[in-house]
């Protein structure tokens, strides 16, 4: 596995980490949890092991929250902004990272859907929409 750094932060910059190295696994989870926690059709996670994780400023502004009935499912956001963070799952043996929150690219590619039974009914292919460098032109 290649030796790297990839940094991410929150929307509002207070909170800020790195990761050193993966797990080798990087998937689309399309569970009703995951949808309910970042208000879109799947969560992008990338899993890197607990010692490959460091928070480098405003762990202070990190906020968590469990589901008593989940196995491992937690969550973890900036209590300034609300974004999405890493969050280390039930059993410790893993970081949980959203992807969007990186700033730099993990080396990696989504390798697996995961829960694909429990995809939003409203999903659709973003390969099969239209695409635009920007917003739309305004319809007439």
């Amino acid at each position: 596995m290649p030796h790297y750094e990839a940094r991410g932060r929150c929307l509002c910059h207070q909170v800020s980490y790195a990761i050193r190295g993966h797990l080798g696994l990087f998937q689309y989870c399309h569970c009703s949890r995951c949808r309910k926690f970042t208000g879109s059709a799947f969560a992008a996670n990338l899993l890197v092991a607990p010692d490959d994780f460091r928070w480098l400023s405003g762990e202070e502004f990190v906020g968590r929250y469990e589901l008593g009935d989940a196995e491992h499912f937690a969550t973890s956001f900036c209590t300034r902004c609300g974004s999405s963070l890493p969050w280390l799952a039930k059993s410790g043996k893993v970081v949980v990272v959203p992807a969007g929150t990186l700033d730099d690219d993990p080396g990696i590619q989504p390798l697996q859907n995961v829960f694909w039974d429990s995809r939003a009914g409203w999903y659709a292919e973003p390969d099969a929409l239209p695409k635009y460098a920007q917003l739309p032109p305004k319809a007439r």
